[in-house]
């Protein structure tokens, strides 16, 4: 093996039967998924800047705060770091090995975020979570895919529809906030967007200082 050969540590499977591999190539972590790469640490600057852009648009201090899948912890760092003493975290992840993963050999990544105790992680769907959490959340973080343009998992093909959107939208308070996470601009989501008569915005993030760019679109709740 070269030095610049990538290293399998782990694998998991998803209740569904798709393959997660964890590799590590010097100090660089990746998660594929069925074979394609779904994370990375070398392009995570996106992943963080989702919880600072939907905080800013909030306007106010973030109490409750849903993260749909957890990755490798950069969201949930961001999250936890810009949130009060008081706040609490759910994180909704759907293959319990991430978790594993995120508090063992990816820990110091994102600075070990499941240790802290604003955090409540659960081994199910965003799904889930945001049909039993009719307005409960201030904020809500969606990094389940790699956008509506790019689904891996057909499931998630349903956060990206109008009633999944709309079911979202239900789970945030009054001038509440969801973010939805995409490896590249989605004119079709924009569309569903209008569709439902939601206000929102998108901003482009560098992934890295030579990029890819990402997109982070975010849809607010109003009164």
């Amino acid at each position: 093996m070269t030095p610049n050969s990538w290293m399998e540590l782990a694998r998991a499977s998803t209740p569904d039967g798709d393959e997660l591999i964890l590799r590590r190539r010097g100090d660089e972590f990746d998660i594929r998924f069925n074979g394609w790469e779904v994370m990375a640490s070398r392009t995570s600057r996106s992943e963080e800047a989702m919880a600072r852009l939907a905080y800013e648009d909030l306007r106010r201090a973030p109490r409750a705060v849903l993260i749909g899948g957890l990755g490798m912890g950069y969201t949930l760092r961001a999250a936890l770091d810009l949130a009060g003493a008081a706040a609490r975290i759910v994180v909704a992840e759907l293959v319990p090995a991430v978790v594993e993963w995120v508090r063992g050999p990816l820990a110091d990544l994102a600075g070990n975020p499941l240790a802290d105790r604003r955090v409540d992680v659960r081994i199910c769907s965003i799904a889930e979570v945001l049909a039993a959490s009719p307005q409960l959340f201030d904020v809500i973080l969606l990094d389940t895919d790699n956008g509506p343009e790019s689904v891996l998992h057909p499931a998630n093909m349903f956060l990206y529809s109008l009633d999944g959107i709309d079911l979202a939208m239900q789970a945030v308070k009054s001038n509440g906030v969801v973010g939805f996470w995409s490896a590249d601009r989605s004119v079709a989501f924009e569309h569903k967007l209008d569709a439902a008569g939601l206000y929102w915005r998108r901003a482009e993030v560098a992934a890295r200082d030579d990029g890819p760019e990402h997109w982070i679109y975010l849809v607010k709740r109003d009164g």
